[in-house]
C-alpha cells in the first residue's frame, strides 16, 4: 500500500497488552499519579483481543502476593478469587493404567499451594480491567499493536495499531480503516509469551546478548462441567510421566477443581521435545483416558478449549529489561516461575516495579519542566539514549528477583537430567539446601528436534471418541476463534519453499502436529506435488509455530484487532 496519513494520539505511557502485567502497570502508575497530585498523567492500554480477557489462558492457581500489594482490600473490592486451595496432590503416571502419588514432603516446596486460589485468570484480568478504567486508564480492546514507532535518534516513540479492512491481496477494501499512531514518553511491552513486538525490541537492542536462550512449553487446556458428586472444590492435582515418557518428552499436567462444579485440566509440554512424530494435542487427549483423570470426567461435558505457549526459561533467560524509550514486562520478558508453574503473580509484580520506575521518571521530568522524562541517561554507541534503568534496580531489590533466582536451576535440571534425576536434583535444591552453582540450558528449543531417520518410535494415537477425546477442529470451534477471512495471513513464511522442500523430508513437516489448532497441513492430491497449506482462520494465537519450526521459517504477526479466540471463564 502507498503511504497513509494516520491520526496520532499522545499519552505519557502506552502499554501493549491487557494481561496481568500490563494492567497492573497501568493501575500502579495511575495510583501513584493520583497520590502525588499528577492526576493528568495519561496511560493507554491496547489489547488485540475483542475484550479484556478474551485471549487470557492459564491453569490457573494464583498466588495472591502481588495482588495483595496492588489492592490490599481486593476481597472487599470483589476480586474473583473464590476458591482457596484445600488439597494439593502430585502424581506420577507410570503407565496408561497405573499411577503413584508422591508424598507431600517429597514435592519441591515451590509446588506447594497453601494460601493460593484456583481461578479463571481471564476473569481476574477482566476485573483488573475494570479497576484500571475506574482509575481513568484508557483501555482499547480490539486494537492490535502492529508496529513499533521510533524517533529519529532510534529511541522508541510508541506503537501503531493495525489497519482494518485490508484484503488478502494486501490492498485496502471498501471497509478500510487506517490504524492509529500512539505516541508516549514510555512504551511498555506486555504482550505475553513470545510477543511479536517484544521479540523485535529484544533483537533491535540486543537485550538478550547476556542471557541463556529462552525456553518454552505449549499449554493445552480444557474446561469441563463435571458430575457434582465427583467435584472436590479446591483440590489441586499435578503430575508427570505417561504418556509423554513414551517419547522421552518432558512436561506435566494439571487438574484443578474450580467453582460451580467445573474442573480445568491440561498439559504443558516442553517445546524442547526431540521426537518429530510427537503430537502435543493428541498427547493431551490420550492423557485424559488414564483412569486417574477419566474418573472425574465420566458423565461430564467439555465446555471450552484453548492453547498458548508458555515461557519457561526463568531467571537465566531474562533479557535486559529496559531500552531507549520503553521496557519489557510480564511474559514478554519471561518472568514466569516454572518451578511454581505460575507466572501471574510474577507478571503483576514486574508491571508494578516498572510502573514505579516510569512514574518516578515522568515525575522527575515534570519537576524539571521537561517534556521527555529521563530517569537515567546512558551513552549509546552513536547518541544518548533515555531509559528507565531504575526498573532494573527495583527488580534487583525485590522479592521477584529473589524468587526467580532461587528457582533458576529448576528447568535446566529437568532438561539435563530428565524427570527422575532432575526431580531429585530439584527436591534437594528447593527443600534441602540451595546448590551453590547455576545450571544452564543453551540448546534452543527448535534445534532440539531430531530428523525422522534418527527416531525409531512413532506413537499410535487412537481416533477421537467425541466423549473424552476430541479432534482439533471441534476444539477450535469451542474456543470461539474468529478471524476476518479476507485479510492477509498473519503467519508469514520467510521462504515459501521450505515446508515442502526442507521440513517435509527431514522432519515430516512437524507443523502438521505441533500446531494445536490444525492451522498447517500438507495437502497431497493425485498426480500433484505435496503443497503446504495455512488455515490462518483457525489460529488460536498460541505462537508455537514461531517457536518450534525447525527451520525458523514462520513468523507470527498480529492479525486484525479483535480476531482470534474468545475465551469464556478460562
Amino acid at each position: 500500500m502507498e503511504h497513509i496519513e494516520r491520526e496520532s494520539m499522545e499519552f505519557d505511557v502506552v502499554i501493549v497488552g491487557a494481561g496481568p502485567a500490563g494492567l497492573s502497570a497501568a493501575i500502579k502508575i495511575r495510583q501513584l499519579a493520583i497520590e502525588n497530585d499528577l492526576s493528568d498523567l495519561s496511560v493507554c492500554v491496547v489489547e488485540k483481543g475483542s475484550e479484556v480477557g478474551a485471549h487470557i489462558l492459564s491453569g490457573a492457581v494464583l498466588e495472591p502476593r502481588a495482588l495483595d500489594e496492588l489492592f490490599p482490600n481486593w476481597k472487599e473490592e470483589g476480586a474473583p478469587l473464590h476458591v482457596p486451595v484445600k488439597e494439593d496432590k502430585t502424581y506420577f503416571l507410570m503407565s496408561e493404567t497405573k499411577h503413584q502419588e508422591a508424598p507431600h514432603w517429597m514435592v519441591p516446596k515451590t509446588m506447594h499451594n497453601n494460601g493460593n486460589y484456583v481461578v479463571s485468570l481471564g476473569n481476574v484480568v477482566r476485573w483488573l480491567g475494570e479497576q484500571a478504567e475506574a482509575l481513568e486508564v484508557a483501555v482499547f480492546p480490539g486494537f492490535a499493536a502492529s508496529d513499533i514507532l521510533y524517533h529519529t535518534d532510534g529511541t522508541v516513540k510508541g506503537i501503531q495499531t493495525g489497519d482494518m479492512g485490508v484484503g488478502k491481496d494486501g490492498e485496502p477494501t471498501t471497509n478500510f480503516t487506517p490504524g492509529y499512531e500512539l505516541h508516549a514518553k514510555y512504551t511498555l511491552f506486555a504482550e505475553g509469551c513470545r510477543g511479536s513486538l517484544g521479540k523485535q525490541v529484544i533483537e533491535k537492542f540486543k537485550l538478550d546478548k547476556n542471557a541463556d536462550p529462552q525456553h518454552y512449553g505449549i499449554g493445552i487446556k480444557e474446561l469441563w462441567d463435571i458430575d457434582p458428586a465427583k467435584h472436590q472444590e479446591g483440590l489441586v492435582m499435578h503430575g508427570a510421566g505417561w504418556p509423554l515418557a513414551e517419547t522421552a518428552s518432558s512436561g506435566g499436567w494439571w487438574l484443578y477443581h474450580a467453582e460451580n462444579n467445573q474442573v480445568t485440566l491440561g498439559m504443558i509440554i516442553d517445546l524442547s521435545y526431540q521426537n518429530p512424530h510427537m503430537y502435543p494435542f493428541m498427547e493431551m487427549q490420550r492423557w485424559k483416558t488414564h483412569p486417574l483423570i477419566k474418573q472425574f470426567l465420566e458423565g461430564g461435558k467439555r465446555v471450552s478449549y484453548g492453547a498458548r505457549a508458555v515461557v519457561k526459561g526463568g531467571f537465566n533467560a531474562l533479557p535486559k529489561l529496559t531500552f531507549a524509550g520503553g521496557c519489557l514486562i510480564g511474559d514478554d520478558a519471561g518472568f514466569l516461575n516454572f518451578a511454581k508453574i505460575k507466572g501471574s503473580h510474577t507478571a503483576m509484580k514486574s508491571g508494578m516495579l516498572c510502573a514505579e520506575a516510569v512514574f518516578e521518571a515522568i515525575a522527575q521530568g515534570v519537576a524539571k519542566g521537561g517534556e521527555l522524562a529521563i530517569a537515567r541517561v546512558t551513552e549509546g554507541e552513536d547518541h544518548f539514549i533515555k531509559e528507565t534503568v531504575t526498573y532494573t534496580e527495583k527488580f534487583d531489590q525485590s522479592w521477584l528477583k529473589e524468587e526467580l533466582y532461587n528457582s533458576r536451576n529448576f528447568g535446566p535440571a529437568m532438561h539435563k537430567f530428565g524427570t527422575f534425576l532432575g526431580g531429585a536434583f530439584n527436591f534437594i535444591d528447593q527443600n534441602v539446601f540451595k546448590v551453590p552453582f547455576t545450571l544452564h540450558d543453551r540448546i534452543e528449543d527448535f534445534s532440539a528436534l531430531k530428523t525422522t531417520d534418527a527416531v525409531n518410535f512413532k506413537p499410535n494415537y487412537p481416533k477421537a471418541d467425541g466423549v473424552f477425546t476430541f479432534d482439533r477442529l471441534s476444539s477450535v470451534f469451542i474456543s470461539n476463534t474468529v478471524h476476518e477471512e479476507n485479510q492477509p495471513s498473519h503467519l508469514k513464511l520467510t521462504d515459501a519453499n521450505i515446508p515442502v522442500a526442507v521440513n517435509l523430508p527431514k522432519w515430516d513437516e512437524p507443523a502438521q502436529r505441533y500446531c494445536p489448532a490444525g492451522v498447517y497441513e500438507i495437502v497431497e492430491e493425485a498426480n500433484q506435488a505435496p503443497r503446504f497449506q495455512i488455515n490462518a482462520a483457525n489460529c488460536v494465537h498460541c505462537k508455537t509455530c514461531d517457536i518450534k519450526d525447525p527451520s525458523q521459517n514462520i513468523t507470527w504477526v498480529t492479525p486484525e484487532g479483535g480476531g482470534g479466540p474468545n475465551y469464556p471463564n478460562m
